[in-house]
């Protein structure tokens, strides 16, 4: 992230659609949130921070509560478009049970985030730094979180016994302007087969070709096609930005998996957060103007890029 300072939405921003999962009509609404909020959902008198401690189910989408049970499922791609646009912290109040599935990307929340503004706030950006590699196995799945100076990337590979899908890998490190162009017009995706188990079990009643990437054997059922040759991969690439915004902060790291999903993403992240070795709290520093090469030597928490600018540097750990 390039800003050295905390960020929050300007105003209010309310975005209505259907349930994936229900069927039913929901909205959202996006809004300001204090300095060290984080992301808040909230429910009518209800509120549950987005932390991997209030993660209570993964099995179809990342389901936030606490000890009164569920509170707001498919939470993940709202808060992709928070983290991947750079918004600290906000409030995403919901009336209903489920974040509305829009068309299965996180476009129409970055779209959101647009009209509400990003505004700064006084106050220094904090990230979790992953000092040390942690790794998670799950039979055929493999994720962790290594160390990796310069912000945070992700590297996954998908592999799908459909040949329509197949095997896809991706590569991406995050900014607000590559998430935009390159991940948030992903789609959640599914097989017909899968769709219709789903179906059969009261799940995904608001799936449609409208808001999902369908396959058969052979090809893709949706008359438009893919929005990527590779959509399915930068789907998975927006999942991990919306679980990892979970850590509670940025991180700072390498994120790698091998047929991971929702369970993965967040087993990794839990396994982090468990180690309180592996990972720190540090502040961005305020990038300053070129000084004299052995002025510059001198400062101290600070690193020299091209064009003659100071980049924003990691204070220490204040954890």
């Amino acid at each position: 992230m390039k800003s050295s300072r905390q960020t929050t939405l300007r105003s209010q921003v309310t975005v209505t659609g259907i349930g994936v999962h229900s069927g039913s009509p929901v909205s959202v609404t996006i809004g300001p949130a204090e300095i060290n909020s984080g992301f808040i959902f909230t429910r009518a008198d209800r509120e549950v921070a987005a932390i991997a401690a209030s993660v209570i189910a993964t099995d179809f989408a990342t389901v936030l509560g606490d000890d009164q049970g569920p509170l707001v499922s498919t939470a993940e791609h709202v808060l992709a478009a928070l983290r991947g646009m750079g918004v600290d912290n906000a409030t995403i109040e919901v009336d209903g049970p489920e974040v509305p599935i829009m068309d299965g990307s996180a476009a129409p929340f970055v779209d959101a985030i647009d009209q509400a503004g990003i505004v700064q706030q006084n106050a220094a950006r904090r990230f979790i730094e992953v000092l040390k590699p942690v790794q998670v196995e799950m039979g055929e799945s493999f994720g962790e979180l290594r160390p990796h100076a310069g912000g945070f990337r992700a590297e996954l590979e998908i592999d799908f016994a459909n040949s329509s899908i197949g095997r896809q890998a991706y590569a991406f490190d995050l900014d607000a302007g590559s998430f935009r162009r390159d991940i948030c017009r992903a789609r959640t995706f599914g097989c017909v087969g899968d769709v219709n188990k789903l179906w059969s079990a009261g799940y995904a009643l608001g799936a449609s070709l409208e808001n999902s990437v369908v396959f058969d054997d052979t090809r893709v059922l949706n008359t438009e096609g893919l929005r990527y040759a590779d959509e399915c991969v930068r789907h998975k690439v927006l999942d991990v930005v919306g679980d990892l915004a979970l850590a509670g902060l940025p991180l700072i790291g390498l994120y790698r998996s091998v047929r991971g999903g929702h369970k993965l993403n967040h087993a990794v992240l839990t396994a982090l957060m468990a180690d309180r070795h592996a990972w720190r709290i540090v502040e961005a520093v305020e990038p300053v103007l070129e000084r004299p090469a052995v002025a510059r030597r001198a400062a101290r928490g600070h690193a020299d890029v091209a064009g003659g600018m100071v980049a924003v540097a990691y204070g220490p750990n204040v954890s």
